[in-house]
């Protein structure tokens, strides 16, 4: 891990990376200790993996460029462009599973359509993001759709499923509440080894 002392500092260090990860943290609090020590963890055995991080004591101008207003944030980054937020304290596991899997791409089968896949859900849904890192992780493309920033699309989640809470994916016109892998797996023919 990298730490870096303002945006302009981060900026030119990512400038040129095809992927990056920025931890915005709060060094003395507990959620934030918590979050780098398990991102250490992790990135023990992915030393390949570019991860920056900003310590709001000390960096003041970083988090307010990105909209974050909660620390611990993991900020992963496209080509420059901010392309998820993850918010809070994870196991190291599940950073694993981000750094694993953040190249792999699924070959369709050609001879089956694919599914349309949206994944309804909140910012601060753990169980979203462990649900979008797996669809990620097996190639699998989605609509995302925040119900906390959209009231009619969670209006019609409602009245689709009866049930409020997320995540929520639509495979295909039906409904899976929760992350149900199992059925999750069985709509999109996941097939995972081990």
């Amino acid at each position: 891990m990298t730490g870096v002392d303002s945006y302009k500092d981060f900026f030119d260090r990512i400038r040129d990376l095809k992927k990056a990860y920025l931890l915005i943290y709060k060094k003395g609090a507990e959620q934030s200790d918590c979050a780098f020590r398990n991102l250490s963890a992790s990135l023990e055995r992915h030393p390949e993996v570019s991860v920056f991080t900003a310590d709001t004591n000390l960096v003041r101008d970083i988090h307010s460029q990105y909209g974050v207003t909660t620390a611990p944030s993991l900020l992963v980054f496209e080509k420059g462009l901010v392309k998820n937020i993850l918010k809070g304290c994870h196991h190291p596991g599940f950073f694993d599973a981000i750094f694993d899997n953040a190249f792999v791409v699924r070959a369709s089968d050609p001879g089956k359509p694919s599914k349309s896949v949206t994944v309804y859900t909140t910012p601060t849904c753990t169980w979203c993001n462990t649900l979008k890192i797996y669809l990620r992780r097996n190639g699998i493309r989605f609509t995302e759709i925040d119900v906390s920033a959209d009231q009619s699309a969670a209006e019609e989640l409602i009245r689709r499923s009866g049930r409020q809470g997320v995540p929520q994916t639509d495979i295909g016109g039906e409904i899976i509440v929760g992350f149900d892998k199992g059925r999750i797996d069985n709509l999109l023919d996941i097939q995972e080894s081990g």
